[in-house]
């Protein structure tokens, strides 16, 4: 298996301990009883737990949480296993709430503040919703709360038949740049064969490539309530290291999971080839058509060529048709191509502030916006 594996890079256990900014996603199969319909509070306790030993370290948390589904269907009596796409989106919109709340109290005995944000596959695609979804999480990051990221399953009908959670919780991590996605399933890991059906089946510890013979190692989940499988959690594992993530497949049934890969419990570690901030200046620099341009003065090339953000103050002129959230393309004095990013303001409103200070932004638009034209994140220098 060397040509599938290796050691060569962290464990899942120093992965987890060294982490900064965390995704975890949380399985509907863990999360809920299957035979209750409720959360499972011994086991949400016992998680939060290892989510506040994390916050300790310094490390910033978010959760995927499955479940809604499962919660509101028991709760509205709806117990029959197969459910119209109405009624899994009534479960859903009952489901969330109870979640929110169960999560609010687990949270709340480690003074956690708790916030709820719902996504669809969607809000992480289109390039201004996506911005809007990266901005509202690195705030409330910034703010000391703990995201409880759920799929709007009430308006997301693709998601609610295909089961896209692990998939969601690998594009948030690429949204927020983090280090490390964890996903707790009902599995230790990823193995060369469905363990459940095969003994002979090979646990593989570290993943550093994922070839065509990783993709053929996945399997179909099996019946319940739980949705995915190991197709879809490769299917996560392609867009987390491509965005500079490292991802983690681990067993969460037994209490405290987190605190478990930290001591060395088995788990699959998907390793990422370069930093979030790398993989996604790639994406800037290649991946976007610019829209526009933008021209600077010969002190803001200078603040920018120093690492520093791209204010209006600098810039003396806007050229072409965009949107906030939009590539454009940054110009020096002289007119040559300097960097590529992502602009904070539409071509209209960058018009009205070129040349002002960051304090009169608001006053000439009627709103406060970003300090920055673009910041320095979503900034490549040629």
């Amino acid at each position: 298996m060397s040509n599938i594996s290796s050691r060569t890079g962290l464990s899942a256990a120093e992965h987890l301990r060294s982490a900064k900014r965390i995704v975890i996603k949380i399985g509907s199969a863990l999360l809920v009883d299957d035979k209750t319909g409720k959360p499972r509070l011994n086991w949400l306790n016992a998680l939060t737990d290892d989510v506040a030993n994390l916050r300790a370290r310094g490390a910033e948390v978010m959760l995927v949480s499955s479940g809604a589904i499962a919660v509101g269907r028991n709760h509205l009596g709806l117990t029959k296993q197969n459910l119209r796409l109405e009624e899994k989106q009534a479960s859903a919109a009952t489901g969330q709430i109870l979640l929110a709340h169960a999560y609010q109290e687990a949270l709340a005995r480690h003074d956690v503040t708790v916030s709820q944000v719902l996504l669809t596959l969607g809000d992480t695609e289109e390039r201004r919703r996506h911005l809007n979804a990266r901005n509202t999480l690195t705030t409330l990051l910034r703010l000391g709360t703990v995201p409880i990221i759920n799929e709007n399953d009430t308006v997301a009908t693709s998601e609610i038949r295909f089961g896209d959670n692990d998939r969601l919780a690998a594009r948030v991590g690429a949204m927020v740049n983090a280090d490390l996605l964890v996903l707790l399933s009902d599995i230790d890991g990823l193995y060369t064969a469905d363990p459940k059906r095969d003994e002979h089946a090979e646990f593989l510890p570290v993943v550093s490539e994922i070839t065509p013979e990783i993709d053929a190692m996945a399997g179909e989940a099996l019946p319940g309530y739980s949705s995915g499988g190991m197709i879809t959690k490769i299917s996560a594992a392609k867009i987390s290291v491509g965005a500079g993530c490292n991802m983690i497949i681990a067993n969460g049934h037994k209490l405290n999971p987190l605190q478990n890969i930290i001591e060395g419990n088995r788990a699959t570690v998907f390793e990422a080839s370069v930093e979030p901030k790398t993989a996604r200046k790639r994406y800037i620099a290649g991946s976007l058509k610019p829209l526009g341009s933008l021209t600077l003065d010969a002190g803001a090339l200078k603040a920018l060529q120093n690492g520093k953000s791209l204010l209006p103050a600098g810039v003396t002129a806007v050229d072409g048709e965009f949107q906030r959230g939009d590539a454009v393309l940054v110009k020096s004095p002289d007119g040559r191509e300097v960097a590529r990013g992502l602009v904070a303001y539409s071509n209209g409103d960058a018009r009205k502030i070129i040349g002002l200070q960051s304090s009169e932004i608001e006053a000439r638009l009627g709103y406060l916006g970003r300090e920055e034209l673009i910041h320095r994140d979503d900034l490549v220098l040629n």
